[in-house]
């Protein structure tokens, strides 16, 4: 919608005044800013001016467009082309109005220059055409004003250059800062990655140590296990031979107080063995021996070895896996864990049940729980409880000892086997371990056994040769060969060993591995290199852990004994397995 305004002719120098004055006044009453005024009576003047050059006679035609929220001009009488890069004056005044384009209709050199209002304005054609109306004043007054307007925007432009300058300088400021603030922090971080870097270094050097220290505790735990379980291994000995019959009669006090001695070493020897467990654990030499499993046999071997512990009110309830497959693992390792759990358990619990049950996690994965119904353990204790020798303080403590070991050893074992220990409880409910562990073995891990033992059978020994450096032990060893062999020799070390045999060739020496000067494997060294002892049978009688590095040169020993576990049956089952090789 187009509303015509009013026409101012251009015929003439002072019409391009004329039409400047119009261009303001129609701006104004439009409602146009004043700087938008200057800029619409700045392009028509020049356009009027590029009109007056051509040998034609023009005009320019106001009207609102848009609805009334444009103003527009079109000038009539242009001696070029209508288009705004046609000229100077056409550039100039594209640059000052929204667009110049040309004439919807009109002759050729007709041209429209377009001025938008400010949003949400909307002109009244009445308002501009009484603008219009009024009478033009002289060029002269029209000059002043457009002066006056000039030195108005120059004062405005240095304003506006005085305030870029002030701008230019806080900038230049700011920007001087920020350069010495990024040198700071660039020094800042240069000094903070030395020092990271200085941190790692002592964190490698800490780790170092903390290896070695970890080491040598571990070394320190296997050898004190050992020098203890030696005399150990002597005193249960010599409490069973004074236990013995053959010893001849001992009244009530005296067999009370052998007893006596036989439950305290039998103590001492459990906590000498958890720290030799653990040590063996944190060496990382378990080893699991892996094979099929039959979780029932496991369970009936378990409550057979628990049954007698059973006391006062409580109730120890084995059931039987039902549905489940054989697993791969250890039999032995997977006992040693059920049995330390369900000890515990019946250890902490006075009233009510300690149970022991199999599930299936997945068709990859079985679970074991030992559940209780004991004293609990609080939430800020359970994960201390798989700590090294932390024991949770109550009033059981006190009356129910051990090592804090226990705990530590099972769930590193139930982590060589391919599984995990984990516990759920609450004081004054319960405890549940539950250990997890895969039905398949991820790799095969074998492992060298030692010679298997025969059923013992008529034994006839002419002379046997004992070398340890415990006393206690050979007389006890001496003790249990009573009725075999006719007679037994003794060795307290590896060189007066080999003078003995020397002197008089034995048919069997039971030989320990760990002697001061000269070791175990030191003695069957030299006597593989004699032609008269090579083929003597050798029994090793140790409490040494023999899945160390130490079990290399033991190939030819007829067999290998444990100091824990030797009875009579066993030395004479070695005997056997000895004797009987060719």
């Amino acid at each position: 919608m187009t509303e015509e305004l009013a026409v101012v002719p251009i015929e003439r120098v002072d019409d391009v005044f004329v039409l400047r004055q119009r261009a303001r006044e129609a701006s104004a009453a439009a409602g146009l800013e004043e700087a938008d005024q200057v800029r619409v009576a700045t392009a028509l003047s020049e356009v009027g001016r590029e009109l007056l050059a051509g040998p034609a006679k023009g005009s320019a035609r106001f009207a609102l467009t848009d609805g009334g929220r444009r103003l527009s001009v079109t000038v009539l009488g242009l001696p070029a082309p209508a288009e705004a890069s046609a000229s100077p004056a056409l550039a100039a005044a594209a640059r000052l109005v929204d667009a110049v384009e040309p004439a919807d209709g009109g002759p050729a050199g007709a041209v429209t220059l377009h001025k938008r209002l400010p949003p949400g304005r909307t002109a009244a054609a009445e308002d501009v055409r009484r603008a219009l109306a009024v009478a033009p004043t002289r060029p002269l007054d029209e000059l002043r004003a457009q002066n006056q307007q000039l030195i108005a925007t120059l004062d405005e432009l240095k304003v506006r250059q005085d305030e870029l300058l002030r701008l230019n300088a806080e900038l230049e400021e700011t920007n001087s800062g920020v350069l010495a603030m990024y040198g700071q922090l660039a020094d800042e971080l240069e000094e903070t990655n030395r020092g990271v870097v200085a941190l790692y270094a002592e964190l490698d050097d800490k780790t170092v140590q903390l290896a070695e220290a970890s080491e040598a505790k571990t070394r320190f735990l296997a050898n004190v296990s050992h020098e203890l379980r030696s005399p150990v291994h002597s005193i249960l000995g010599l409490a069973q031979l004074l236990a013995s019959p053959a010893e001849g009669k001992l009244d009530d006090e005296q067999r009370h107080q052998v007893g006596l001695i036989s439950r305290t070493a039998g103590e001492l020897l459990g906590l000498v063995n958890d720290l030799l467990d653990l040590a063996k654990a944190e060496s990382g030499r378990l080893e699991p021996e892996i094979g099929p499993v039959d979780l029932v046999d496991v369970f009936a071997d378990v409550h057979a070895g628990l049954r007698p512990l059973v006391a006062g009110e409580v109730e120890l309830r084995v059931e039987p896996p039902t549905g489940l497959p054989a697993i791969e693992t250890d039999a032995g390792l997977l006992l040693h864990v059920l049995r330390n759990l369900l000890t515990n358990a019946l250890k902490f619990t006075e009233h009510g049940s300690v149970r022991l049950s199999a599930r299936a996690l997945s068709p990859l994965e079985v679970a074991l729980d030992v559940t209780d119904t004991g004293i609990g353990i609080a939430q800020a204790d359970q994960a201390r409880v798989f700590e090294e020798f932390f024991q949770v303080k109550g009033r059981l403590q006190a009356r129910r000892r051990g090592t804090g070991l226990g705990l530590p050893y099972a769930r590193r074992v139930a982590r060589a086997l391919g599984g995990d220990l984990s516990l759920v409880s609450a004081p004054g409910v319960g405890s549940t371990f539950t250990v997890s562990l895969p039905v398949r073995w991820a790799s095969a891990l074998a492992r060298e056994v030692s010679p298997g033992l025969t059923e013992a059978g008529p034994i006839d020994v002419g002379t046997a040769l004992l070398v340890d450096d415990d006393e206690g032990f050979r007389r006890i060893l001496r003790g249990m060969l009573q009725d075999v062999a006719g007679q037994v020799l003794e060795a307290s070390n590896g060189e007066e060993a080999l003078a003995s045999m020397a002197s008089r060739v034995p048919d069997v020496v039971f030989l320990d591995l760990r002697m001061p000067d000269m070791d175990g494997g030191a003695v069957l060294a030299r006597m593989g290199q004699e032609a008269s002892l090579r083929d003597v049978p050798v029994v090793i009688v140790t409490s040494a852990d023999l899945e160390g590095s130490g079990g290399g040169s033991l190939g030819r020993a007829a067999a290998v004994l444990a100091k824990a576990s030797l009875d009579r049956t066993t030395v004479r089952d070695a005997l056997v397995a000895a004797l009987s090789q060719p």
